[in-house]
């Protein structure tokens, strides 16, 4: 019996067809053009300014242009790192961030599950609807609502402290306080959409599921533990790395709106001292250095995060 050896299989010889490629994008040309409008957007306010980003190294003088201000390599890093406020700064960043992710996260979860678990349909939807509602309103309309309730003079918190015996108490100006705040009133406006996908991922689980664990007696509890919370571990993976990411943006925007000068100390965070270098006084090159330590930073952090991420809950971006 002798053994016949197949023949080899030859390289493939498809090469590239044009007209095929043509026809493809072609059938598929309504799904492009409403991709569009974003891949302009993103061209020309994201990927166009890096551009720019050259006068990190440079000292920009707006005469010149980009392309004439003298080259100065990292001097703006240096001047930055060695300044008075770098520890300051990084402190409250970091704080602000990390408070706002541990925090919020797990009570985000925890609406999501209890709003995933109640028979009651129209409470359901009343809830939802009223815990995501403040993510709409700007943090101006939210400074006025926390000064009615803050307000050392007339503010709501202030009058229940001064009908118990207590001293009213400056929450906006106090450094003791200013801090907390920040976390709440963020925690307050945001935890109600995160909460929203959070549920979206419970409500993806296959009902069978319950179902079957309530057969085999699995209590409500034991449903959530073994159920639930294993069925969105993706989605509080994936909303923890794109957190980590930005672990330096810690909300420009409200303390830009809430901070003033006696709450400095432990309010400044890198955006604002940026607005003010940058913009109020004009050092442009300071302030985009500062933005290109930003974006490292966070890439290398959401780098890590991947990987911690991947090797623990088997779970990554990429």
């Amino acid at each position: 019996m002798t053994l016949k050896t197949l023949p080899a299989v030859p390289p493939s010889t498809e090469k590239f067809d044009f007209k095929k490629s043509l026809c493809a994008l072609w059938r598929q040309r309504w799904m492009y053009f409403l991709m569009t409008p974003t891949l302009i957007y993103f061209a020309i306010f994201k990927y166009g300014p890096l551009w720019n980003a050259q006068i990190a190294f440079k000292d920009f003088k707006p005469l010149l242009g980009v392309m004439g201000s003298p080259w100065v390599g990292f001097k703006h890093f240096e001047t930055f790192v060695n300044s008075f406020y770098f520890t300051d700064l990084m402190t409250n960043t970091i704080y602000f961030s990390l408070a706002k992710l541990v925090l919020g996260l797990p009570l985000a979860v925890i609406c999501a599950i209890a709003l995933h678990e109640t028979w009651l349909v129209k409470y359901r939807a009343f809830v939802q609807t009223m815990i995501y509602l403040p993510h709409f309103l700007s943090w101006v309309i939210m400074f006025g609502v926390l000064l009615v309730i803050l307000s050392p003079g007339n503010g709501l918190l202030n009058q229940v402290i001064e009908h118990f015996g207590g001293e009213p108490i400056s929450f906006m100006t106090s450094p003791d306080h200013f801090r907390w705040v920040v976390i709440l009133s963020d925690i307050w406006k945001e935890t109600g959409w995160s909460t929203i996908l959070y549920l979206a991922a419970l409500l993806a689980i296959s009902p069978d599921l319950y179902e079957a664990a309530a057969v085999d007696g699995a209590s409500p509890m034991q449903r959530i533990w073994y159920i639930s919370l294993p069925g969105i571990v993706p989605v509080i993976v994936l909303v923890t790395l794109l957190r980590m990411g930005h672990i330096l943006e810690a909300g420009f925007n409200q303390i830009f709106v809430l901070y003033s000068v006696p709450v400095y100390s432990v309010g400044d965070i890198l955006d604002t001292w940026v607005y003010r270098q940058g913009i109020l006084q004009f050092q442009f090159s300071l302030a985009t250095a500062v933005g290109f330590f930003k974006g490292v930073i966070g890439l290398v952090l959401i780098l890590i995060s991947n990987r911690i991420a991947k090797r623990v809950a088997g779970q990554s971006l990429f």
